[in-house]
């Protein structure tokens, strides 16, 4: 799902200069958010928005969904193609029934399919007998998410087996670059231009070629997933889990731009990269008819969610329609019951606090069982937390009962019930004050 281009190095042989601009454009960008050499990288408001999203969804769907495959075997004819029951504010109720507050739809994978009216390929939802050819998809998906307060981000396949592109964007034969790489920024411009905004574009398997240009111009907001103008990385896995700790920054220059993963993160780094940790509801990324059973349990989500939000990442959960256009009934149902999980995990704390300093105490007014904690750093400052500890007042003694590094966002420690008269998280090591947005603890269930 998530190879990695061979060399993110430009074929154009323009590309020193693109990529000193790049280099110009973030340095700017540091200086505008009050960043300095001995102060820890901040998060753009691009990425601050896109952190406190926390949980968005994945939709694959192209010719792989009739063949129930992975990769697109050409098998498929448009005609054989018919979503008749395609309905895309089914898929945003889908994605708010579990908490998700932004959707990424794969508009074209790596066969080359294209869900929008484009102009530049009969490979596309404009030539299918459905609809008549008027079908856009891309739109129909805007426009529900427009309504309904959803954001909406786009993955565009570098890698185009119809156009002879494999991974990155670079063809086999060298000689139909530069007409590849033309119909691919064809493609972005078409998708960025007239679709609305986009809080997020994915470039799967990094780019071999820069089209930092048309991003800036038309969604100058979005974070951008792998390739040269990235702001986000691939966690380095596909089950949806952040190792721990998951540091946001990364030292420019550890390897090509775009194909960091989450093991590049550095404490002492000098540029924010955060991870997003992609996975699937059931075991395959397009619907297959043969793997309802592997769909996971909210048991499993639930895991899922505490070991990538609650790392500091952001989870991306795959639910995918089938050939009728819908998402299948029982992935809906289990979606829901996720959402639901999570309301009552984290709805509601026993209480919370907030504020500047090493040390930050909560009393119940009388002693309960409790079991777990969130802890959130206020990011647009910067990770500064190295070390925490975090304790319950138990018959007049402090008990430690979680320890860790990392905080950034969001970190979830959960622990053996204890019946605590008072909580406590100490900051043990910190880079600059520590600034606490939040420390909320909840009742065992």
């Amino acid at each position: 799902m998530h190879p990695v281009a061979p060399s993110s190095q430009f074929c154009s042989p323009l590309a020193p200069f693109l990529r000193a601009g790049a280099m110009l454009v973030a340095c700017l960008a540091s200086f505008a958010a009050g960043q300095s050499a001995d102060s820890p990288p901040k998060p753009t408001p691009a990425q601050l928005a896109w952190h406190r999203l926390e949980l968005g969804m994945f939709i694959h769907l192209a010719p792989q969904t009739w063949q129930g495959r992975e990769t697109d075997d050409g098998s498929t004819s448009l005609a054989a193609m018919n979503p008749d029951k395609l309905d895309t504010d089914q898929w945003v109720t889908v994605a708010e029934s579990m908490g998700a507050k932004y959707i990424v739809f794969v508009a074209k994978h790596e066969g080359g399919f294209c869900w929008w009216q484009t102009a530049t390929t009969d490979w596309s939802v404009g030539h299918m007998p459905w609809r008549d050819g008027k079908a856009d998809v891309l739109r129909d998906l805007a426009e529900s998410c427009r309504r309904r307060d959803m954001k909406l981000g786009v993955y565009i396949s570098p890698q185009d087996r119809r156009h002879g592109a494999g991974v990155g964007g670079r063809t086999k034969d060298p000689s139909k670059q530069a007409d590849y790489e033309k119909l691919f920024r064809t493609q972005l411009t078409e998708v960025l231009a007239n679709y609305g905004d986009m809080m997020e574009v994915w470039f799967d398997g990094s780019l071999v070629f820069d089209v930092g240009d048309i991003v800036a111009r038309h969604a100058p907001g979005a974070v951008v997933f792998q390739g040269p103008q990235a702001s986000i990385r691939w966690v380095g896995n596909e089950i949806g889990v952040a190792p721990y700790p998951a540091w946001n920054a990364v030292k420019h220059g550890v390897r090509p731009w775009g194909e960091y993963t989450a093991a590049d993160g550095d404490p002492d780094g000098d540029r924010w990269l955060p991870n997003e940790c992609d996975a699937r509801i059931r075991d395959t990324w397009f619907w297959n008819p043969r793997n309802e059973a592997s769909l996971k349990s909210v048991k499993d989500l639930v895991r899922m969610h505490d070991q990538s939000v609650g790392r500091g990442a952001v989870l991306l959960l795959n639910l995918s329609p089938d050939t009728t256009g819908a998402i299948p009934q029982a992935d809906a149902t289990r979606a829901a019951e996720f959402g639901k999980a999570l309301e009552a995990e984290w709805g509601i704390p026993v209480s919370e606090t907030q504020g500047e300093g090493s040390e930050f105490v909560i009393q119940p007014s009388t002693p309960l069982p409790i079991d777990r904690v969130i802890i959130q750093e206020r990011i647009e400052e910067g990770e500064r937390v190295r070390g925490y500890v975090v304790e319950a007042l138990v018959d007049g003694e402090w008990r430690s009962v979680a320890t860790g590094s990392a905080v950034g966002h969001k970190r979830i420690e959960r622990f053996t019930p204890v019946q605590a008269a008072s909580m406590r998280v100490r900051i043990s090591d910190s880079r600059g004050t520590p600034l606490i947005s939040r420390f909320a603890i909840f009742r065992s269930r």
